[in-house]
């Protein structure tokens, strides 16, 4: 199958109340894992990298190896740039075949955002890429990308109605209490303030920082409007559990082959059961319906 478009899928999600999972991928076992997880539950799905990923092995290598996954898949598969730190970055991705794009401009002054997400938001309509920003900054660390303390600023519903209105933006990631990386205590979530972002913005919304949060804290957060899901960090550890495992088992062994397969069989697993909790799973064929007759493939 082509790889797809986001905006459809999201809408599609908001309309049923469900979400879609936005899985990071590092390498070729991961994104084989995360469609595998999707095409046995028959499940619309994103995969993500970051600028790291793709300073580690480039932005045409991995839509090579997503695309080429692609092809045998039912599912409706979105290849997105997740955290993109500029507009040049975004460019390169729709360039190499991206079909969403993030441009994370949360650290920087209300206008410079505004005005960087415009900026990419225009560039991108032309390839019929959507895209997605940030409205205030989400805790902790993602790549070199780190919010912490003072920095942390939950997203303000009223304004958040200005910055989709003037940057045209397709989803919208909101600070509501969540952090990129494992949490030290328990998260808090605003659920009020998600609620009242909900009412004010019709575009989907999005929740980063999924790893670790428990799992009822994620289902209440899609029955208030979140349409997006992401998942990093959970999926590295799943994936070194599995390599490690195999490797203490056999200290002999140097096959990559057979240690990766064992990353990949945990990526899986963690996979199906976020989907699970996502309620995308059965969700493929309404996506795919709705992406022929808006004529939103992109490959």
């Amino acid at each position: 199958m082509k790889l797809a478009s986001s905006k459809t899928i999201l809408k599609k999600a908001q309309e049923g109340n469900f979400a879609v999972g936005a899985f990071n991928a590092e390498n070729m076992e991961m994104v084989q894992a995360i469609i595998e997880a999707a095409e046995e539950l028959q499940s619309p799905v994103i995969i993500q990298t970051t600028p790291s990923s793709v300073s580690y092995a480039g932005l045409k290598m991995y839509y090579n190896m997503v695309s080429a996954e692609a092809e045998n898949a039912t599912v409706p598969i979105v290849l997105h740039l997740d955290h993109g730190n500029s507009f040049q970055l975004c460019k390169e991705a729709v360039e190499a075949g991206y079909t969403s794009v993030m441009i994370d401009g949360s650290k920087l002054a209300y206008e410079e955002n505004i005005e960087l997400s415009k900026s990419v938001v225009q560039f991108s309509a032309k390839a019929g890429v959507e895209v997605e920003a940030e409205l205030g900054t989400v805790g902790g660390k993602e790549d070199n990308h780190e919010v912490t303390g003072k920095d942390i600023l939950y997203t303000n519903p009223q304004q958040a109605v200005e910055f989709v209105e003037k940057s045209g933006i397709q989803s919208l990631a909101i600070a509501i209490g969540s952090a990129h990386g494992f949490y030290k205590g328990i998260p808090k979530l605003d659920f009020e303030r998600l609620k009242e972002i909900q009412m004010a913005v019709t575009i989907p919304l999005v929740l980063h920082g999924a790893s670790g949060i428990p799992d009822e804290m994620v289902r209440h957060s899609i029955e208030l409007g979140i349409c997006k899901v992401n998942y990093a960090t959970e999926l590295r550890a799943a994936f070194t559990k599995g390599v490690r495992k195999v490797i203490e088992n056999d200290n002999t062994l140097i096959d990559p082959k057979k240690y990766n397969a064992a990353g990949r069989e945990e990526v899986k697993k963690l996979v199906k059961e976020k989907m699970q909790i996502c309620n995308s799973q059965g969700k493929a064929y309404v996506c795919k319906q709705a992406l022929i007759m808006n004529k939103k493939f992109i490959i």
